[in-house]
């Protein structure tokens, strides 16, 4: 099992790191894709705040075996 990361503004995902979840905070768009883009390649499930799921759109939804799994907060 690889690690959990989550990628959204600080308030949506900083107390994730109390679980010892890998945190990328993303306050805007572009911020979004670089922490997308920088995932270790250990990243086994990410977590992304609905506006991050929505600024990556299909990159992050789409069923690819090479891309970690990902799942939206509500």
């Amino acid at each position: 099992m690889g690690t959990v990361a989550a990628i959204g503004a600080r308030t949506g995902v900083c107390g994730l790191a109390l679980a010892g979840v890998d945190v990328f905070v993303a306050q805007d768009p572009d911020a979004v894709r670089r922490a997308w883009a920088a995932l270790p390649r250990t990243v086994g499930l990410v977590i992304l705040t609905a506006e991050a799921a929505e600024t990556l759109g299909s990159l992050a939804t789409a069923p690819d075996p090479s891309r970690p799994l990902t799942v939206v907060m509500p």
